[in-house]
C-alpha cells in the first residue's frame, strides 16, 4: 500500500507528494526534514489523501495532480467533482 497526499502549507499553497508511509512523512514534513517546498512553509496540514495498490501508482498520481492549478486543486479537495472538467479547459489568449 501507499499513498497519495497533499499538504495545505502555512502560505496556503499546496505540495503534492507520495509515499509508503503516510504518518511518519507527514511527520517528517512537521519537522522540516521533508521536501524544499515545505521546509520553508511550515506548518503544513493534511488537506487530502488516497490509497494506491502501490508507489507506482501513488506516484503516477502525485504526478497529475502537481499538474493542476490552484483551484482545480481546492474543488478536488472539496469534492466538488462536478468542477474539475472545466478547471481542465486550458484558456488561449484572445479568449
Amino acid at each position: 500500500m501507499a499513498y497519495m497526499y497533499i499538504l495545505e502549507c502555512s502560505d496556503k499553497s499546496f505540495y503534492t507528494g507520495s509515499t509508503i508511509n503516510l504518518e511518519k512523512r507527514l511527520a517528517q514534513h512537521q519537522m522540516g526534514e521533508g521536501a524544499n517546498y515545505t521546509k520553508t512553509r511550515r506548518p503544513v496540514r493534511l488537506v487530502y489523501f488516497e490509497e494506491c495498490k502501490n508507489i507506482a501508482d501513488a506516484f503516477a498520481r502525485e504526478q497529475q495532480i502537481k499538474g493542476w492549478g490552484r483551484k482545480k486543486k481546492i474543488a478536488f479537495i472539496h469534492e466538488n467533482y462536478e468542477e474539475l472538467p472545466s478547471l481542465s479547459l486550458r484558456k488561449t489568449v484572445g479568449s
